[in-house]
């Protein structure tokens, strides 16, 4: 009697499990309908995904999956349709798109925060989560294509992860080497164990006419003359020039 039980359990499973699959594959099936209709339709794809996005927003996984396997060379309009229905998908559309893997993770980034500057923090934290090597290209990117934002990126990512202080100073610098000050005095703020090394990294990764700049900026925030000096001819600077400071 109890192997009956067991196998008339197993049995119902096995059916909940296919007939689960069979919905899914039926619901793929019509939105790949959907879209192709609209296409022969010449209904841009970016304006199909919009309206089925608008009115199912829970199948956002799913539309997507569909349109970027069908339609991968369009992605960037399959991305700004899908957040033109409902921005708050922005990070939803970031991880799909990002695992189709239809394009370079730069673009994509910066694809989605010039569609969404609202969610450029979101944005960037998805990717990093998705490819955490790439930091310092990340930061560069987000930055990059929102100005706007880039304290507030950098200030937040920085707390975030603090184990990539490095990487996330150098993306900011490479981007806006007009703010290396900020960016400079925020990193050693958040870390003045680490002072030394901020300063060191953001003159090897910056044009020579920031030395000063990247040096009173350390002093400033509480690193002495001596180390911030020291720090800079660690980096690359030149000697003789960083004498000059008084």
């Amino acid at each position: 009697m109890k192997k009956l039980i067991v196998l008339l359990l197993l049995c119902g499973l096995t059916t909940g499990v296919y007939a689960k699959d069979f919905a899914k594959f039926k619901q793929e099936e019509l939105i790949a309908r959907i879209l192709n209709q609209q296409v022969k339709q010449q209904i841009s794809l970016e304006r199909s995904v919009s309206s089925i996005l608008k009115r199912y927003p829970e199948q956002v996984d799913l539309v997507l999956k569909v349109a970027l396997e069908r339609y991968p060379s369009q992605y960037q309009e399959i991305m700004i349709g899908a957040m033109n229905a409902e921005p708050v998908l922005a990070c939803e559309v970031i991880e799909s798109v990002l695992a189709a893997n239809v394009a370079e993770p730069a673009e994509i980034i910066a694809i989605a925060i010039e569609a969404e500057p609202a969610y450029a923090q979101e944005i960037v934290n998805i990717a990093i989560q998705n490819n955490p090597a790439d930091i310092e290209n990340i930061i560069r990117v987000a930055i990059q294509t929102e100005p706007v934002m880039s304290q507030s990126v950098v200030d937040n990512t920085l707390e975030s992860y603090p184990e990539s202080y490095l990487a996330i100073i150098t993306g900011a610098i490479k981007a806006m080497p007009d703010k290396i000050a900020s960016f400079v005095m925020q990193a050693i703020n958040l870390f003045p164990d680490n002072s030394s090394e901020v300063v060191t990294q953001a003159i090897h990764s910056s044009d020579s006419k920031h030395n000063k700049v990247i040096v009173d900026s350390a002093i400033e925030a509480g690193l002495s003359q001596e180390s911030a000096i020291n720090a800079a001819i660690a980096g690359g600077a030149n000697a003789e020039s960083l004498a000059k400071i008084d």
